[in-house]
């Protein structure tokens, strides 16, 4: 699989739209941090200093090294890459936006299928991302600890026997670990009881954020849960307990739908329809309002006033539609009024071949 075809397709792993109460939960990631021994963390390190954790990753990841990965991997020089390109890895979750604003001396390692990204280089020397659909939380910390397990038998980790794992951030330090599932909560925004839950949630050691992470936006109902507690816990418990409370907030979303439903459904009808019809015949179409229509006609597959399109479609033109996306497809750069234009005309041409009833 070449790097072309993981920026030039907009489907990865996660969007499936498979797994567990995947009428809920989106996708779930799992996150490790860790930094190699005898280097200063990546905000310290001179040019030198990064091209040697840059090797000693590309070696411990190679078969050369024996790695045995349970995915197929790729391993993707940032500087290498175009400004797009590199937007598109952020689009599809694969990095973080930090990683990509200063390219050089950075790399990532994909797996083939996009279940797994290992960005190298960012705030911390290794950060290893597992991503599945759906509420598989357990299941990607499974598969990250492997890949864990693969990296630390070539790579000496910085470890302290009292405090854990050390990284660049104090608030990762112990474990290392942050677990994280995408949800989308329409009905729970719409009664305006979502202030109250994130209030909740955050007793709980827990924090909700937007789209892509800390500090963005919760673009169509999409919101992010995650820990916020990595020292004092076990991995199980950190993820024992975020899985506890996506379970909760599922039911309550769940239950809310089926409320709003009895009593204002005449409206949902007029909101989903409207998305779709705005989203079939429009010739010029904001990102946010992209996003909002998107997750409009997902809201009606969830209530079942729509029966099509499958969820997988759904996520798929999330990504589609995102900036950087639009661009590669154009192969020149656009400006405003040209990206609304060919995100409409790409809603346009997927919708009409989807058989919506």
């Amino acid at each position: 699989m070449s790097v072309e075809n993981t920026i030039g397709k907009a489907r990865s792993k996660w969007m499936e739209g498979t797994g567990p109460d995947n009428d809920v939960v989106i996708s779930s990631r799992l996150r490790l941090a860790r930094n190699i021994e005898g280097y200063p963390f990546p905000h310290f390190m001179s040019e030198e200093e990064a091209n040697h954790v840059i090797n000693a990753v590309r070696l411990a990841v190679s078969e050369k090294a024996g790695a045995k990965f349970p995915v197929e991997t790729e391993f993707i020089d940032l500087n290498e890459l175009s400004q797009t390109e590199r937007q598109i890895l952020v689009e599809k979750h694969l990095v973080s936006p930090q990683h990509i604003e200063s390219p050089a001396n950075r790399a990532v390692v994909i797996a083939h299928d996009e279940s797994l990204s290992i960005m190298v280089n960012e705030e911390d020397h290794i950060r290893i991302q597992c991503f599945l659909p759906g509420l598989q939380i357990k299941e990607a910390w499974r598969l990250a600890d492997k890949i864990d397990d693969v990296l630390e038998k070539t790579l000496n980790y910085s470890f302290c026997e009292k405090r854990g794992y050390l990284t660049s951030c104090p608030t990762n330090v112990g474990t290392g670990l942050r677990a994280s599932v995408m949800l989308h909560l329409p009905c729970l925004v719409m009664t305006k009881q979502l202030g109250a839950m994130v209030n909740t949630i955050s007793q709980l050691g827990l924090a909700v954020r937007g789209y892509y992470g800390e500090g963005t936006e919760a673009y169509g109902d999409l919101f992010q849960v995650s820990n916020q507690v990595t020292m004092g816990q076990t991995e199980d418990e950190i993820v024992t307990n975020l899985l506890t409370v996506t379970r909760q907030i599922v039911s309550q979303e769940r239950s809310t739908r089926k409320v709003v439903l009895k009593n204002n459904k005449p409206f949902l009808e007029d909101r989903i329809y409207r998305a779709f019809g705005v989203m079939s015949y429009a010739r010029v179409m904001t990102a946010q309002e992209a996003i909002k229509n998107v997750s409009d006609l997902r809201l009606g597959v969830e209530l079942g006033i729509l029966k099509t399109p499958a969820y997988d479609q759904i996520n798929e033109l999330i990504i589609l539609t995102r900036p950087a996306f639009l661009i590669k497809k154009a192969g020149r750069p656009l400006n405003a009024g040209e990206l609304d234009a060919l995100r409409a005309e790409i809603i346009r041409e997927k919708l009409s071949k989807i058989n919506i009833n």
